[in-house]
């Protein structure tokens, strides 16, 4: 069974045709009801494609010109690396459609060539669920535009020992370490840099508030980590107990 996205894509497909379409109609090419056509044509303008519908008896759909998007100049391992990405990103979150949502768009506007390469991949690759590391996309998506837009985020946090807080952080990075996903970022109540779990994270909700310019305490978040979160390393055992995830600096 389609999914809606893919549903919606080959929508899109008969409508690039030209003309107006009755809804009736496209529901036979389809093989779906009525309904389901007028909800896949308002996921189509949605996303922004100008979908013009007549209702009433004979109602129709026509997809207006609108903006032409250019051809994709990737090379074959160009692509194969787009769909390994998207792949993993698919295997380590099924119940989250972007990934795959991603790949369907991806390869219908791919020409044949590159289309094929793109499904072989895709058929024979394959990620091992073991080894996923948990990650929410709209939490990271919030979190990346509050980077890019150098705001404030709230969100709530459960830390390491069940206590949950409110968190008010301007994000820095979200990096991977240890198959886990982390935000790194300044905590403002606390006046601290701090690194939280990205899946104790909940309802993370930019705010209007602008980040300070402030700089971040090392070269690099692997400077950072490396030396416990900018404090020297004073022993061998000390270095073990710190690459925990649960140190306290970490998750407060």
């Amino acid at each position: 069974m389609a999914t809606p996205t893919e549903r919606a894509l080959q929508l899109l497909s008969l409508l690039q045709g030209g003309g107006e379409l009755p809804v009736d109609m496209l529901a036979r090419r389809l093989e779906v009801s009525e309904r389901t056509v007028r909800r896949d044509a308002r996921r189509l303008r949605d996303l922004g494609y100008d979908v013009s519908a007549r209702t009433g008896p004979g109602a129709s759909y026509r997809l207006r010109p609108s903006v032409k998007i250019p051809p994709l100049l990737l090379s074959e391992d160009e692509i194969a690396a787009v769909a390994v990405g998207l792949g993993m990103l698919a295997a380590w979150e099924p119940a989250d459609e972007a990934a795959a949502s991603a790949a369907a768009k991806l390869t219908s506007l791919l020409p044949p060539r590159l289309a094929r390469r793109a499904r072989a991949v895709s058929l024979s690759t394959q990620v091992l669920h073991a080894d996923r590391p948990a990650i929410d996309m709209a939490t990271m998506g919030v979190l990346a535009d509050a980077v890019a837009n150098a705001t404030r985020v709230r969100f709530a946090y459960r830390d390491s020992r069940e206590r949950a807080s409110l968190r008010q952080v301007e994000p820095y990075r979200h990096v991977l370490r240890g198959n886990r996903w982390y935000l790194v970022g300044f905590d403002v109540d606390r006046d601290a840099w701090r690194l939280f779990r990205l899946d104790r994270i909940r309802d993370a909700e930019s705010g209007s508030e602008r980040a300070a310019e402030r700089a971040f305490p090392e070269e690099s978040v692997e400077q950072w980590l490396a030396t416990d979160f900018g404090r020297e390393p004073k022993s061998p055992v000390g270095d073990d107990a710190r690459s925990s995830p649960t140190g306290d600096r970490r998750e407060r």
